[in-house]
Order: structure tokens, then sequence, then C-alpha cells
């Protein structure tokens, strides 16, 4: 079971929470199993969203494992140039 931090308009789209819990060992079970408890993140999901780590950025690395006890964050992807 890890502990994901949903940052900005995620937590809203999560029922207003901006801590869930989910049992995933990598990123891509992270997602998945988010999309199943929480709907309206799926469109995001899809979309793409950036996975922090103990600090570490992960971006479209979907079998990155996931640390028992890391600090892990769920941030919209930042569009623009």
């Amino acid at each position: 079971m890890v502990e994901v931090t949903l940052w900005g308009a995620l937590g809203q789209l999560a029922g207003g929470k901006d801590k869930v819990e989910v049992e995933a060992k990598d990123i891509r079970e992270l997602f998945r199993k988010l999309a199943e408890q929480y709907p309206g993140l799926a469109p995001l999901l899809d979309r793409g969203i950036a996975v922090a780590i103990d600090g570490t950025i992960y971006r479209d690395t979907w079998s990155k494992e996931l640390p028992k006890g890391a600090e892990i964050f769920l941030l919209p992807r930042l569009a623009g140039g």
C-alpha cells in the first residue's frame, strides 16, 4: 500500500481528497487502480500525469516500482513553451 498526494485539481476529482492510499506495485498499476476508484481522474490519467517519487519526477516510465514508504505525488502535466 502506498500513500499518494494529489496535487492541485487532482484532489477535487478524487472527491476532495488530497491524499489516497492505493495497493500498487508500479506506476501503471497505480494509474489503473486510481481510475477504478476515482473515475473522475481517468481522463487526466489518460492524457498524462507526472509522478514524483521521493522528489524525482517520472513521465512515461509506467513500469517504475513504487518503493514502500516512498513520498509519492501526482501532478498535472504543465503545457506550454
